[in-house]
C-alpha cells in the first residue's frame, strides 16, 4: 500500500511485507508452537461467542474482556501475549467488516489441518532487530526470546530508522518448510517519475503463460520435475490407501501425518518456484513498458466444476477439471497482483479490460465470426478479406492492446507512444501509432 506524507509533500510513505526463514532451536519451536494453536483457539472461541451473542449485546469492549478472563483462567490461552491477542481480536473485527461491506465472506471456524498458523507482533519496536552477520539477524519474539532468521534483506534499523523509515510490525507464520517472519516495513520515496516506455497487452494462457502484442512470450519450466511429480503422484496414491483404512474419528497416524508432510512440502515447493518466476517475470515487464494492459478475469467462476447434479449431470468432467488445476498452478490473479503494485512503483500504469470476445475477435480486421479460433492455441479468420492466422494468445494479447487504449486516460503524466512496429498482423503497415 502505497499513502501520501500528510504534509503534501512529494514523497511517498510505501508499506511493503518482507518475508525471512527463522532458525529455531527445539524449545523456541515448542513455544511458537503453543502460541499458534492458542492463537488460532482464540479465533474459534471470539467467533463462537459472537455467533452466540445476541445482536443488541455485541461489542467490542465485550469481546475484549472475554479475552482477558480467557487469557486468566485458562493456562494454555496464556501461551499467547497479550497484544497478540489483541490482534486476533482485531483481526476477527475487520474480518466482519470487510464482510458487511462486500470485500468478503464471512469469517467462519478455523479447522486445524486447513489453517496456517500465525502469530501478529503488532509492535515494531517489541522486536529490537539486530544484524549478526551478512547472513544472519536475530530479533526479539515476546514469550519465546531472541531468535535467529535468514537476513537476505537490508532493513530500516539502529541508525538507519527514522519515524519515516523504520520496520512497524511482524507477523510469524508457519509453512511447509518451517516458521518465517514476514517483517512488516514501511519507507519514505520520492514520487516516481513517468514511466518513458511503450505499452504492451497481455493475454494469460495455459499453454504460454504470458502472451504479450509485442510479439514475445514469458514461458517457464514445469514446476516440479518429472521425477518430483512422479513422487508426487506416488505419495498422494498412498494417503488416499492410508485413509481408507482410518476410521471416522479415529486420531490420524504417525504415517498419515508424515505423508501429508512430504505433501505438503512438495507443493510449497511449487509454489516457491512459481512465485520466484512470477516475481522476476513482472518486474522485467514493469521496468520495460509503462502502460500494461490485462483482461479482467472472474477466476473463480473459471475453475468451477462442471460436475453438475445427480438430476443435470456435466460432460467432460475430468478434461474440465484437468483444466482447472492447469489454471490454479498458473496463479493469473497473483501475477496481476504483482503488476498492480510494481508498475505504480515505477511510474507505469495498469489498465484492466472487459475480458469478453477478447479470444474470439481477429485483431487485423476486427471480426467477429464463430469458429474464428481454430483450437487452443491456433487463431485463423474467417473474413475473406482478412485471413490472417497466427498464436491464438498473441491475437488476444493485441485485442487487449486496443481494449486499453481505448480505456487509458488522457491525463496520465508524461507522454508515451504505443509502439505496433513489431505487430505481426497486417495492421503493423497500415494503423499508426496511438499516442496518448
Amino acid at each position: 500500500m502505497i499513502s501520501q506524507q500528510a504534509d503534501g509533500g512529494g514523497d511517498l510513505k510505501r508499506q511493503r511485507g518482507h518475508k525471512a526463514l527463522l532458525d529455531l532451536t527445539p524449545a523456541q519451536l515448542w513455544k511458537i508452537e503453543d502460541q499458534g494453536h492458542a492463537a488460532r483457539a482464540m479465533w474459534n472461541l471470539l467467533h463462537d461467542l459472537w455467533t452466540m451473542t445476541p445482536k443488541c449485546q455485541r461489542s467490542l469492549s465485550r469481546m475484549d474482556a472475554e479475552i482477558r478472563r480467557a487469557r486468566k483462567d485458562i493456562d494454555w490461552l496464556a501461551a499467547l501475549p497479550a497484544q497478540a491477542a489483541q490482534q486476533v481480536l482485531k483481526t476477527y473485527m475487520r474480518a466482519w467488516v470487510n464482510c458487511w461491506e462486500g470485500r468478503a465472506q464471512a469469517p467462519t471456524f478455523k479447522i486445524r489441518s486447513r489453517t496456517r498458523a500465525a502469530i501478529d507482533i503488532p509492535q515494531g519496536r517489541d522486536l529490537r532487530i539486530t544484524r549478526l552477520t551478512r547472513r544472519w539477524g536475530q530479533c526479539w519474539v515476546p514469550m519465546v526470546g531472541w531468535v535467529r532468521f535468514r537476513w537476505t534483506k537490508d532493513l530500516p534499523v539502529g541508525k538507519r530508522a527514522d519515524k519515516n523509515n523504520r520496520v512497524t510490525g511482524a507477523r510469524l507464520i508457519k509453512e511447509a518448510n518451517g516458521w518465517h517472519i514476514v517483517f512488516r516495513l514501511q519507507r519514505e520515496v520520492e514520487d516516481p517519475k513517468p514511466h518513458p516506455g511503450p505499452g504492451v497487452g497481455i493475454d494469460v494462457g495455459v499453454t504460454r503463460p504470458l502472451a504479450l502484442s509485442d510479439g514475445s512470450f514469458r514461458d517457464h519450466t514445469p514446476w516440479l520435475t518429472l521425477k518430483e511429480q512422479e513422487r508426487l503422484r506416488r505419495l498422494e496414491r498412498t494417503r488416499e490407501r492410508q485413509k481408507s483404512h482410518r476410521r471416522p474419528g479415529e486420531k490420524t497416524s504417525n504415517r498419515l501425518h508424515r505423508t501429508n508432510q512430504l505433501i505438503a512440502g512438495y507443493r510449497a515447493r511449487a509454489k516457491r518456484r512459481t512465485l520466484d518466476w512470477q516475481h522476476k517475470t513482472t518486474t522485467d515487464i514493469a521496468e520495460t513498458f509503462g502502460i500494461v494492459g490485462v483482461e479482467q478475469l472472474n477466476i473463480p467462476n473459471m475453475i468451477k466444476s462442471a460436475r453438475g447434479t445427480t438430476e443435470e449431470p456435466g460432460t467432460n468432467v475430468r478434461q474440465k477439471a484437468g483444466l482447472n488445476r492447469a489454471i490454479s498452478g498458473e496463479a493469473w490473479g497473483r501475477t496481476v497482483n504483482l503488476l498492480a503494485y510494481k508498475l505504480p512503483d515505477r511510474g507505469g500504469h495498469l489498465i484492466k479490460v472487459p475480458a469478453p470476445n477478447t479470444s474470439k475477435r481477429c485483431h487485423a480486421c476486427g471480426s467477429l465470426i464463430e469458429g474464428n479460433r481454430a483450437s487452443q492455441a491456433v487463431f485463423v479468420c474467417k473474413n475473406e478479406a482478412c485471413g490472417w492466422s497466427g498464436n491464438a494468445d498473441t491475437n488476444g494479447s493485441y485485442n487487449i492492446e486496443t481494449a486499453t487504449r481505448k480505456q487509458t486516460p488522457q491525463d496520465i503524466a508524461g507522454v508515451r507512444t504505443w509502439s505496433l512496429s513489431q505487430w505481426a498482423g497486417p495492421e503493423a503497415s497500415t494503423t499508426p501509432p496511438v499516442t496518448l
